[in-house]
């Protein structure tokens, strides 16, 4: 649920931002298809890559000692192939869309009470309007160590005035900053953003499809030696959430493209930021599919939303981690990783990429 949210729309200008190439460009590959190797001539759009389809096993491997309730148990899937993007959008693709149609992002927009209280506990007051102002959640530090974890409200902020314009709020901008994923970004907004490029967000289940690349026994998908993590991926290292000792070259998010790619060409398919998928979450929903037996295909996630920690909630599938992630809080840089976030709110460290069907 979208606590509290806008600023005014207020021109940026972003030196060096690389717009999006619409135009297709016809050539000739060799690719893998579900039937065997054939080649094939495809269109690829600028900036994505082909997935090929297959089978593999979705959810937490075996050997996995970090894995959560929810990644499990494993079970078959299958997936036609896709075009994805290679990287997150950015900062400075997100601008030429919000350039070209005016778009205003649901962290910039005013609070429509009536609307937000249909999705809280009945009889919740509605709270004073010095607060009820547009904004989005931005990470800050504590100033000393945490014993609980669970209680994230320690380290997020709802401070008025962020949104994927102002990161961390009304006084930060994103000059200079074109090439890192664009944040703060709702369910709705990555939506209309895939609409505009003639694109869409992928399942939950082409998104560890295409980030596994075909290692189906591997925790990380560079396989299961966690010392590679800082070469790897854009991670919290350090004490969570007190100090940060960067020795992946960053304390908040990265330069798309800043560390190695996966099999299939893909970067950021750990950490960095989280990214959206269309699925609903259900708690019971791998529970539910393992039972069905036998690979399911193209599956689009649980029909209805349901957490058994939160009833009210009604929310979506992210996936990959983000530049918070620790081995002490989430470890979701792992490629079984998932997280249950409200459609109707970004945060700091929340993007999103882009899929296409053939």
């Amino acid at each position: 649920m979208r606590p509290f949210l806008p600023v005014l729309f207020l021109p940026v200008f972003l030196s060096g931002c690389k717009k999006i190439v619409k135009n297709k460009e016809k050539v000739q590959k060799t690719m893998d298809v579900v039937s065997g190797k054939i080649p094939a001539e495809i269109e690829e759009p600028s900036g994505m890559v082909w997935i090929p389809g297959g089978e593999f096993h979705q959810g937490a491997v075996a050997s996995d000692d970090m894995a959560m309730a929810h990644e499990k148990p494993r079970h078959p899937v299958a997936v036609d192939g896709f075009f994805m993007d290679i990287h997150e959008v950015t900062n400075g693709q997100f601008a030429q869309f919000v350039e070209e149609t005016g778009y205003v992002t649901v962290a910039e927009r005013e609070i429509d009470w009536e609307e937000m209280k249909k999705q809280l506990p009945e009889g919740t007051p509605k709270p004073p309007d010095s607060i009820l102002r547009p904004g989005s959640l931005v990470f800050k530090k504590t100033k000393s160590s945490v014993p609980n974890l669970y209680d994230y409200s320690q380290w997020w902020e709802w401070r008025i005035g962020a949104n994927w314009r102002h990161p961390y709020g009304p006084d930060s901008d994103i000059q200079g900053k074109g090439d890192h994923p664009v944040v703060h970004i709702a369910y709705e907004d990555a939506q209309a953003y895939c609409k505009w490029a003639g694109r869409r967000l992928p399942t939950e289940a082409e998104w560890e499809y295409a980030a596994r690349s075909g290692k189906d026994e591997s925790i990380f998908f560079w396989g299961n030696d966690i010392s590679q993590l800082s070469s790897y991926a854009n991670s919290w290292e350090g004490e969570f959430p007190v100090q940060n000792t960067k020795d992946d070259g960053f304390e908040r998010s990265a330069p798309v493209m800043s560390y190695p790619k996966n099999g299939f060409g893909l970067y950021d398919m750990a950490g960095n930021v989280w990214e959206w998928t269309s699925d609903w979450y259900n708690s019971n929903y791998y529970q539910e599919l393992a039972s069905n037996g036998g690979a399911k295909r193209n599956p689009k996630g649980a029909e209805s939303a349901f957490n058994s920690n939160n009833p009210y909630a009604k929310e979506r599938v992210i996936k990959g981690g983000s530049f918070l992630c620790s081995a002490s809080y989430c470890a979701s840089y792992r490629i079984s990783a998932r997280m249950a976030t409200s459609p109707d709110s970004g945060m700091e460290h929340l993007g999103f990429r882009t899929v296409m069907s053939k």
